[in-house]
């Protein structure tokens, strides 16, 4: 069960079960996981940050952090691909707890099955949420146009609508970074592009966008570019960040007890004892153990914060980036840790340990990176460079 609200039962013991079950088959045919997602549908997941008014489960970001650690234990590219409709989704939360309304919409509609894909990435592009190499043609009645190629656009076989963004380079008060929903249909193109060493299941694949229509009534926002302390990157930020921890933290949990239990097994010829006994491989899961137990007190203390609104000012950034980096940085290590103990079995294609391996190395390359994070950091302590 979940520590979630009461009487309501989300991601149970026995769905994570079937869940883990079959990510080794997904990783090894490079498919979606659609069973996991039919099944994370029929229970509500996806409107788990839509409140019960809108037909949703109503949960705190500290909440959803939790279950999405526990499903990244079990099937980390499923929960790395729910998190970018439960971004959306959480933002919106973000929002609306704030007074403001602006995405309302994405919980209403999300309410009604809508699933909403995270069309910002862009090759090369290290502004990131700052600046953008896709074109936003504003159009007469208030909408925009978008045109451009945005990578890693997660739940590619499901998203019914993607957030995106662009630059209007020509209206009269530009240049302004443009965000807005498009429905999928035309102007809508998924490349099947996405063969990746880790994180298969996913199906990040590119979408290129032509002519992409977001009406006057889904464009939320025209910012100046580069930074901005609007509300809704605000929220972006601090939603991606903590849930993206979260599953890179699930992941380090699952190899921690996988470690654990294959040490208590493998018996060693030179002891005659299992190699739970031999103090250089305690000591190593005891490091990793260590390293592990900082983390999930940490999400849940910034979700928590999020969540009941405290103010850190221009150090939330910082926090959230750090947040990132120290949890995608220890789950490498961990994971890294739980192989040596492990033994050669875990280099084998259908080993769990060899998979969580390779999908662990996906945490370097989401933003924040580990040059950013720190420069955000010396910035909000040290202020800007000269």
């Amino acid at each position: 069960m979940t520590d979630s609200i009461p009487g309501v039962a989300i991601l149970t013991d026995e769905l994570l079960a079937r869940i883990r079950s079959r990510a080794a088959g997904y990783d090894a045919a490079n498919a979606f996981f659609t069973e996991d997602f039919d099944e994370l549908v029929a229970v509500g997941y996806l409107k788990a940050f839509v409140p019960g008014t809108h037909g949703g489960l109503g949960l705190s970001v500290a909440q959803v952090a939790r279950e999405q650690q526990r499903l990244a234990g079990a099937a980390p590219a499923t929960a790395l691909a729910v998190n970018m409709h439960l971004v959306w989704t959480g933002v919106a939360k973000v929002l609306h707890d704030r007074g403001d309304p602006s995405l309302d919409f994405v919980l209403r509609e999300a309410g009604e099955g809508e699933v909403f894909g995270f069309g910002v990435s862009e090759a090369g592009n290290d502004l990131v949420l700052f600046g953008s190499t896709t074109d936003a043609a504003p159009q007469p009645d208030g909408g925009y146009r978008f045109t451009g190629t945005k990578v890693f656009t997660s739940l590619s076989p499901a998203w019914t609508k993607l957030g995106t963004m662009g630059l209007d380079a020509t209206s009269a008060d530009a240049p302004k970074i443009v965000w807005g929903f498009v429905d999928r249909g035309e102007g809508i193109e998924v490349r099947p592009d996405w063969d990746t060493v880790g994180m298969r299941a996913s199906q990040s694949n590119s979408t290129r966008l032509v002519g992409a229509l977001a009406p006057a009534d889904r464009v939320v926002r025209r910012l100046d570019p580069g930074p901005n302390p609007d509300g809704l990157l605000f929220g972006i930020f601090t939603v991606f960040e903590i849930l993206l921890a979260s599953v890179y933290t699930g992941i380090g949990q699952r190899a921690l007890e996988i470690a654990v239990e294959t040490v208590k097994k493998r018996m060693s010829l030179k002891s005659g004892k299992p190699y739970s006994q031999d103090p250089d491989i305690r000591f190593r899961l005891a490091s990793a153990a260590i390293e592990q137990d900082a983390l999930a007190p940490q999400i849940h203390a910034l979700a928590s914060d999020l969540d009941n609104l405290v103010n850190h000012g221009g150090l939330w950034f910082a926090k959230v980036a750090g947040l990132k980096v120290r949890a995608t940085e220890t789950a490498r290590e961990v994971v890294d840790k739980a192989i040596r103990v492990s033994g050669g079995s875990s280099y084998s294609s259908s080993s769990e340990l060899g998979r969580l391996y390779r999908d662990v190395l996906a945490g370097l390359f989401h933003p924040s990176d580990d040059e950013s994070a720190h420069s955000t950091v010396a910035a909000a302590w040290l202020g800007p460079l000269a």
